[in-house]
Protein backbone atom coordinates (compact mmCIF):
# COMPACT_ATOMS: atom_id res chain seq x y z
CA UNK A 1 0.00 0.00 0.00
CA UNK A 2 1.56 3.46 -0.75
CA UNK A 3 0.36 6.74 0.10
CA UNK A 4 1.26 9.94 -1.07
CA UNK A 5 0.15 13.19 0.96
CA UNK A 6 0.90 17.23 1.22
CA UNK A 7 1.81 18.53 4.56
CA UNK A 8 1.16 22.64 4.78
CA UNK A 9 4.37 23.86 6.99
CA UNK A 10 2.70 26.01 9.45
CA UNK A 11 5.42 25.55 11.90
CA UNK A 12 8.93 25.33 12.41
CA UNK A 13 11.02 22.85 13.49
CA UNK A 14 12.22 23.18 17.31
CA UNK A 15 16.03 22.46 18.35
CA UNK A 16 17.24 21.36 21.83
CA UNK A 17 20.59 22.02 22.82
CA UNK A 18 21.66 20.61 25.94
CA UNK A 19 24.38 21.53 28.03
CA UNK A 20 25.60 24.13 26.58
CA UNK A 21 28.21 26.20 28.44
CA UNK A 22 27.21 30.00 29.58
CA UNK A 23 29.91 30.71 32.14
CA UNK A 24 33.01 29.70 33.85
CA UNK A 25 32.95 30.03 38.10
CA UNK A 26 35.17 29.35 40.82
CA UNK A 27 34.90 25.93 41.77
CA UNK A 28 36.45 23.53 44.62
CA UNK A 29 37.28 26.47 47.49
CA UNK A 30 38.72 28.37 44.87
CA UNK A 31 40.95 26.53 43.30
CA UNK A 32 39.30 25.33 39.88
CA UNK A 33 37.29 26.81 37.73
CA UNK A 34 33.87 24.69 36.25
CA UNK A 35 31.04 25.49 33.66
CA UNK A 36 27.83 26.93 34.37
CA UNK A 37 25.01 24.90 31.89
CA UNK A 38 22.31 25.75 29.99
CA UNK A 39 19.55 23.52 28.13
CA UNK A 40 17.69 25.72 25.42
CA UNK A 41 15.31 24.86 22.95
CA UNK A 42 14.68 26.98 19.80
CA UNK A 43 12.34 27.76 16.51
CA UNK A 44 14.93 27.35 13.57
CA UNK A 45 12.82 30.14 11.65
CA UNK A 46 15.01 32.77 10.02
CA UNK A 47 12.18 34.62 8.80
CA UNK A 48 11.26 36.11 12.35
CA UNK A 49 12.44 36.89 16.31
CA UNK A 50 10.85 35.16 19.11
CA UNK A 51 10.30 36.48 23.03
CA UNK A 52 12.57 34.06 25.48
CA UNK A 53 11.58 32.79 28.63
CA UNK A 54 14.19 31.64 31.05
CA UNK A 55 13.47 29.23 33.45
CA UNK A 56 15.43 28.39 37.13
CA UNK A 57 14.68 24.94 38.49
CA UNK A 58 13.92 24.94 42.56
CA UNK A 59 15.45 22.77 45.17
CA UNK A 60 15.57 24.59 48.03
CA UNK A 61 19.02 26.43 46.86
CA UNK A 62 20.35 23.12 48.19
CA UNK A 63 20.08 20.75 44.86
CA UNK A 64 18.95 21.63 41.08
CA UNK A 65 18.39 20.11 37.58
CA UNK A 66 18.28 22.26 34.33
CA UNK A 67 17.05 18.97 32.97
CA UNK A 68 14.14 18.06 34.84
CA UNK A 69 11.31 19.92 33.27
CA UNK A 70 11.87 19.67 29.68
CA UNK A 71 9.23 18.02 28.42
CA UNK A 72 7.24 20.67 30.09
CA UNK A 73 9.67 23.48 28.97
CA UNK A 74 9.36 22.12 24.88
CA UNK A 75 5.63 22.01 25.26
CA UNK A 76 5.71 25.87 26.52
CA UNK A 77 8.75 26.47 23.13
CA UNK A 78 6.10 25.04 20.72
CA UNK A 79 3.37 27.55 21.98
CA UNK A 80 6.34 30.62 20.49
CA UNK A 81 9.09 30.94 22.82
CA UNK A 82 12.65 30.60 22.54
CA UNK A 83 12.87 28.62 26.20
CA UNK A 84 16.39 28.74 27.82
CA UNK A 85 16.55 26.66 31.32
CA UNK A 86 19.88 27.62 33.39
CA UNK A 87 22.07 26.44 35.75
CA UNK A 88 23.23 28.24 38.99
CA UNK A 89 25.10 27.69 42.02
CA UNK A 90 23.65 26.27 45.11
CA UNK A 91 24.18 26.99 48.85
CA UNK A 92 27.39 24.62 49.31
CA UNK A 93 28.81 26.22 46.03
CA UNK A 94 28.43 29.63 48.44
CA UNK A 95 25.94 32.07 49.40
CA UNK A 96 24.00 34.72 48.03
CA UNK A 97 23.83 36.48 45.74
CA UNK A 98 26.17 33.70 43.64
CA UNK A 99 22.88 32.05 42.37
CA UNK A 100 21.49 35.60 41.57
CA UNK A 101 24.84 36.70 39.74
CA UNK A 102 24.20 33.26 37.74
CA UNK A 103 20.70 33.80 36.61
CA UNK A 104 21.81 37.19 35.35
CA UNK A 105 24.84 36.08 33.84
CA UNK A 106 22.80 33.69 31.75
CA UNK A 107 20.28 36.11 30.61
CA UNK A 108 22.88 38.32 29.28
CA UNK A 109 24.52 35.34 27.30
CA UNK A 110 21.34 34.67 25.53
CA UNK A 111 21.17 38.91 24.73
CA UNK A 112 24.74 37.88 23.16
CA UNK A 113 23.50 34.97 21.23
CA UNK A 114 20.15 36.28 20.42
CA UNK A 115 20.63 36.30 16.79
CA UNK A 116 21.74 32.66 16.92
CA UNK A 117 18.99 31.33 19.16
CA UNK A 118 16.08 33.70 16.94
CA UNK A 119 15.87 35.99 20.30
CA UNK A 120 13.77 39.28 20.38
CA UNK A 121 16.45 40.92 22.87
CA UNK A 122 13.60 43.36 24.30
CA UNK A 123 11.27 40.58 25.10
CA UNK A 124 12.66 38.52 28.03
CA UNK A 125 10.53 36.39 30.36
CA UNK A 126 11.49 34.47 33.82
CA UNK A 127 9.79 31.83 35.25
CA UNK A 128 11.05 29.30 38.53
CA UNK A 129 9.74 27.11 40.94
CA UNK A 130 10.10 27.37 45.03
CA UNK A 131 14.02 28.92 45.36
CA UNK A 132 13.62 29.51 41.15
CA UNK A 133 10.56 31.49 42.05
CA UNK A 134 12.76 33.58 44.97
CA UNK A 135 15.33 33.93 41.82
CA UNK A 136 12.97 34.46 39.40
CA UNK A 137 11.41 37.43 41.67
CA UNK A 138 15.14 38.72 42.25
CA UNK A 139 16.18 38.81 38.72
CA UNK A 140 12.65 40.98 38.03
CA UNK A 141 13.62 43.14 41.20
CA UNK A 142 16.84 43.93 41.53
CA UNK A 143 18.91 45.97 38.92
CA UNK A 144 21.84 47.03 40.71
CA UNK A 145 25.06 46.68 38.19
CA UNK A 146 26.77 44.99 41.11
CA UNK A 147 24.88 41.95 40.60
CA UNK A 148 26.35 41.43 36.74
CA UNK A 149 29.13 39.79 36.86
CA UNK A 150 31.43 38.25 34.32
CA UNK A 151 31.30 38.17 30.99
CA UNK A 152 29.28 39.78 28.15
CA UNK A 153 29.06 42.89 30.62
CA UNK A 154 28.00 45.36 26.96
CA UNK A 155 23.73 43.03 27.67
CA UNK A 156 21.77 44.05 29.72
CA UNK A 157 19.89 41.01 32.32
CA UNK A 158 16.87 43.16 32.53
CA UNK A 159 13.24 41.17 32.00
CA UNK A 160 10.07 42.12 31.11
CA UNK A 161 7.62 39.79 32.62
CA UNK A 162 7.95 37.60 35.28
CA UNK A 163 5.97 34.35 36.91
CA UNK A 164 7.43 33.05 39.63
CA UNK A 165 5.60 29.80 41.43
CA UNK A 166 5.45 29.18 45.17
CA UNK A 167 8.01 31.92 45.84
CA UNK A 168 9.59 32.31 49.15
CA UNK A 169 9.62 36.22 48.97
CA UNK A 170 10.42 37.48 52.90
CA UNK A 171 12.53 34.38 54.45
CA UNK A 172 13.23 36.74 57.36
CA UNK A 173 9.96 35.98 58.73
CA UNK A 174 9.76 32.03 58.25
CA UNK A 175 8.24 30.88 61.25
CA UNK A 176 11.43 28.35 63.11
CA UNK A 177 10.87 27.65 66.89
CA UNK A 178 14.34 28.45 67.71
CA UNK A 179 17.43 29.67 65.88
CA UNK A 180 19.17 26.26 66.19
CA UNK A 181 16.29 24.86 63.91
CA UNK A 182 16.94 28.18 61.70
CA UNK A 183 20.52 27.73 61.44
CA UNK A 184 19.74 24.67 59.14
CA UNK A 185 16.65 26.11 57.19
CA UNK A 186 17.32 26.24 53.18
CA UNK A 187 17.34 30.03 53.78
CA UNK A 188 19.55 30.48 55.86
CA UNK A 189 22.09 28.33 54.18
CA UNK A 190 20.96 29.90 51.17
CA UNK A 191 22.15 33.35 52.89
CA UNK A 192 25.48 32.19 54.59
CA UNK A 193 23.44 33.48 57.72
CA UNK A 194 21.14 32.75 60.61
CA UNK A 195 17.81 34.13 59.18
CA UNK A 196 16.33 33.88 62.88
CA UNK A 197 19.06 36.08 64.29
CA UNK A 198 19.94 38.43 61.04
CA UNK A 199 16.80 39.38 60.24
CA UNK A 200 17.55 42.62 58.74
CA UNK A 201 20.24 41.06 56.63
CA UNK A 202 17.93 38.46 55.45
CA UNK A 203 15.73 41.37 54.57
CA UNK A 204 18.12 42.77 52.10
CA UNK A 205 18.23 39.58 50.09
CA UNK A 206 14.23 39.36 49.93
CA UNK A 207 12.10 40.07 46.52
CA UNK A 208 9.63 41.87 48.66
CA UNK A 209 12.22 44.60 49.54
CA UNK A 210 13.04 46.09 46.04
CA UNK A 211 9.64 46.20 44.59
CA UNK A 212 9.39 49.62 43.14
CA UNK A 213 7.03 51.21 40.59
CA UNK A 214 9.06 50.41 37.31
CA UNK A 215 8.67 46.44 38.03
CA UNK A 216 7.93 44.43 34.62
CA UNK A 217 4.64 42.29 35.04
CA UNK A 218 3.94 39.75 37.35
CA UNK A 219 1.76 36.33 37.68
CA UNK A 220 2.76 34.55 40.60
CA UNK A 221 1.28 30.89 40.67
CA UNK A 222 0.95 29.84 44.63
CA UNK A 223 -0.87 26.79 45.87
CA UNK A 224 -3.55 27.68 48.30
CA UNK A 225 -2.30 24.49 50.65
CA UNK A 226 1.71 24.93 50.74
CA UNK A 227 2.97 23.40 53.45
CA UNK A 228 6.60 24.59 52.44
CA UNK A 229 6.34 27.80 51.13
CA UNK A 230 3.45 29.48 52.92
CA UNK A 231 0.92 30.97 50.26
CA UNK A 232 1.21 34.09 52.74
CA UNK A 233 4.64 34.26 50.87
CA UNK A 234 3.20 34.82 47.37
CA UNK A 235 0.33 37.28 48.63
CA UNK A 236 2.78 39.67 50.17
CA UNK A 237 4.54 39.74 47.18
CA UNK A 238 1.41 40.06 45.32
CA UNK A 239 0.51 43.18 48.00
CA UNK A 240 3.80 45.20 47.72
CA UNK A 241 3.60 44.96 43.88
CA UNK A 242 -0.07 46.25 43.82
CA UNK A 243 0.48 48.94 45.99
CA UNK A 244 3.32 50.19 43.83
CA UNK A 245 0.95 50.11 40.84
CA UNK A 246 2.58 47.16 39.44
CA UNK A 247 1.15 45.21 36.92
CA UNK A 248 0.46 41.58 38.95
CA UNK A 249 -1.65 38.80 39.30
CA UNK A 250 -1.92 36.18 41.90
CA UNK A 251 -3.74 32.90 40.98
CA UNK A 252 -4.38 30.48 43.86
CA UNK A 253 -4.39 26.97 43.07
CA UNK A 254 -7.34 25.37 45.56
CA UNK A 255 -5.89 22.66 47.53
CA UNK A 256 -2.83 22.29 45.78
CA UNK A 257 0.59 21.85 48.26
CA UNK A 258 4.01 22.66 47.24
CA UNK A 259 4.88 21.86 43.56
CA UNK A 260 1.80 19.46 43.74
CA UNK A 261 0.76 18.31 40.41
CA UNK A 262 -2.06 20.45 39.85
CA UNK A 263 1.13 22.95 38.18
CA UNK A 264 1.86 20.26 35.24
CA UNK A 265 -1.70 20.31 33.77
CA UNK A 266 -2.01 21.67 30.51
CA UNK A 267 -4.52 24.40 31.76
CA UNK A 268 -1.43 26.28 34.29
CA UNK A 269 1.00 25.93 31.12
CA UNK A 270 -1.99 27.41 28.40
CA UNK A 271 -2.36 30.40 31.59
CA UNK A 272 1.64 31.02 31.03
CA UNK A 273 1.90 31.46 27.31
CA UNK A 274 -0.88 33.39 27.15
CA UNK A 275 0.54 35.46 30.32
CA UNK A 276 3.83 36.01 28.49
CA UNK A 277 2.53 36.42 24.92
CA UNK A 278 0.41 39.15 25.97
CA UNK A 279 3.06 40.98 28.29
CA UNK A 280 5.94 40.29 26.05
CA UNK A 281 4.29 40.85 22.72
CA UNK A 282 0.79 42.92 23.41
Amino acid sequence: MRETITINVEQPQFTTVTGMAFSQVDSWFGHTRRDLKMDIIYPENPKRLYPCIVWICGGAWVQMDKSAHLAYLAGLARKGFVVASVEYRTSNEGPYPMPLIDIKSGIRYLRAHSERFRIDPERFGVMGESAGGYLTAMAALVNDPAYDVGDYMEYSSKVQAACPWYPPTDVSCFPYDSPVEAAAAPESLMLGMNVMLHKEEALQACPITYVTKDAPPFMILHGADDHTVPFAQGEILHDRLEAAGCDVKLIAIEGADHADMQFFQEEIWTRIADFFHEKLEG
